[in-house]
């Protein structure tokens, strides 16, 4: 075991502490809680990165053939099957470099040759987004909709459902709900609605923090079309992220606001309950009812990516302007960004999941700094920025070369997670409006639940770099050179 991997676990202990540290309760641990939890996660990744590694490129490789056919409706509007912002990716390859170049000498250098095609280094990120990535989520949308419908999630959501419950020693409703966190986000505390009103302060907490650390399957390929090509493998180990981080988010929710009471819910797990007075949808319905949720969902993710980098952007402005200044104050506002100031902020805490280790007076420390501080901002601007704009740097520096596998393995875990301002008001605003009578609760429990679902994300990735040994080929997807 390398320094690395005794850093990451050394990482999953430190995040314990400073949950702990900000408790409303230091004097109570659920010590079967963390250590199940911790265990949980452990043998996850045990199974990602070992015995199972096949398993995972095979989910990953099944979960690719559904994010290319979800392309297809929108090569159909921007473009058919010759379109250059949606490729097809059965199209045939025509001739390389040097034969294109010789077609467009001797002939029409502005016709088509087949196989033309723009890539990720010709293509604008924001068409990428625009066109192939939003259309996904609405396909996912869908298709998650159906799913539920034919009752095919559900079984998978109860299994889940049970071993946390009877592992952690959990509220049945709270395992149901984060169990469902995997495939949905604030829909899954609809499955435990009727006991909302009278759940504890730590239940409602560990429900909101299970929403903030993992992702809907519905933007998992939004996620995943930004590194597929850098991280072929990106696919299965979101699908991993997901469920690894909801056992984190019980143990430092239950870190943070320590259970006081017996749940009602407690050592069983309710049942799925039925909406009274309504009709229940054919599966076409539940199809086209979830594509016109996954256009809401689209046009708010483009709506509060356009306004949060407008307002970083003029944050930034400000910053730039008084660099302006004479003196030492213009010279240290030079190096002033609000991306900076979040990589500082969070670079204690990038440093214990052990992405990279920096040792002073050593010949690779500049570039292991560089590393790790390049995470550090990566991770950060997600709390304003959303995950979209940081998974794609985070493409892009994979892409140049200035990120090593293994720190772009251990981010794309860590960005695997709703924690951003943006979600805060859906999340809140969401459980809010399922239980008025317990506003006041949730209210005071949005920025904790916050602050445990951010934790969770980095014990996520500190698994993530406990197994990390180097092996592009089989973790990654990429050959070793």
């Amino acid at each position: 075991m390398s320094a690395l991997n005794i850093l990451s676990a050394l990482g999953l202990v430190g995040l314990c502490f400073i949950a702990w540290l900000g408790s409303e309760n230091r004097r109570i641990v659920s010590w079967n809680t963390i250590f199940w939890g911790i265990g949980l996660q452990l043998i996850v990744g045990a199974i990602v990165f070992g015995i199972g590694s096949n398993v995972v490129v095979w989910i990953n490789d099944l979960l690719n053939v559904v994010l290319d056919a979800s392309e297809a409706g929108a090569r159909f509007l921007f473009g058919g099957g010759n379109s250059a912002f949606v490729p097809d990716p059965s199209r045939l390859v025509g001739p390389g470099e040097p034969g294109r170049w010789l077609v467009r000498t001797v002939g029409a250098p502005y016709v088509n040759v087949p196989g033309d095609r723009l890539g990720p280094d010709n293509l604008n990120p924001g068409f990428i987004l625009a066109f192939r990535s939003l259309p996904q989520v609405i396909f996912f949308s869908g298709l998650v909709s159906l799913l539920y419908r034919l009752n095919i999630i559900q079984p998978i959501v109860a299994l889940f459902a049970k071993i946390f419950q009877r592992t952690m020693k959990i509220s049945g409703a709270e395992s149901l709900s984060g169990a469902a966190n995997i495939f949905v986000g604030i829909e899954s505390a609809i499955a435990v609605k009727p006991f909302l009103p009278e759940m504890s302060r730590s239940e409602l907490c560990a429900i909101l923090a299970s929403c903030f650390g993992s992702i809907a399957s519905s933007v998992l390929a939004l996620y995943a079309g930004l590194l597929r090509p850098t991280f072929p493998n990106i696919t299965g180990h979101l699908v991993s992220a997901s469920i690894m981080t909801i056992p984190a988010c019980f143990v430092l929710a239950k870190l943070l606001v320590p259970e006081t009471t017996t749940p009602k819910t407690f050592g069983h797990i309710p049942e799925d309950p039925e909406e009274e007075g309504q009709k229940k949808l054919n599966p076409v319905d539940s199809l086209i009812v979830g594509a016109l949720d996954g256009v809401k969902m689209a046009v708010g993710i483009a709506a509060v990516i356009i306004a949060i980098l407008g307002l970083v952007a003029l944050f930034n402005a400000l910053f730039e302007g008084l660099s302006q200044l004479p003196g030492w104050a213009g010279v240290v506002f030079q190096y002033v960004t609000l991306q900076n100031i979040l990589g500082a902020l969070f670079l204690p805490l990038t440093f214990l999941t052990g992405v990279a280790l920096p040792i002073p007076f050593t010949d690779g420390f500049q570039e292991n700094w560089q590393v790790l501080w390049d995470s550090s901002v990566i991770i950060g601007r997600r709390l304003f920025e959303t995950n979209i704009p940081p998974y794609n740097t985070l493409a892009q520096l994979a892409r140049t070369g200035e990120i090593t596998p293994r720190a772009m393995l251990v981010v794309s875990y860590v960005l695997c997670g709703f924690t951003h301002f943006a979600s805060y008001g859906i999340f809140v605003g969401g459980l809010s409006a399922l239980v008025p009578s317990r506003r006041s609760d949730v209210s005071a429990l949005g920025f904790k639940a916050l602050w445990a679902g951010t934790l969770a994300t980095l014990m996520t990735g500190c698994i993530a770099g406990l197994f990390f040994t180097g092996n592009t080929d089989t973790i990654l997807g990429i050959p070793t050179p």
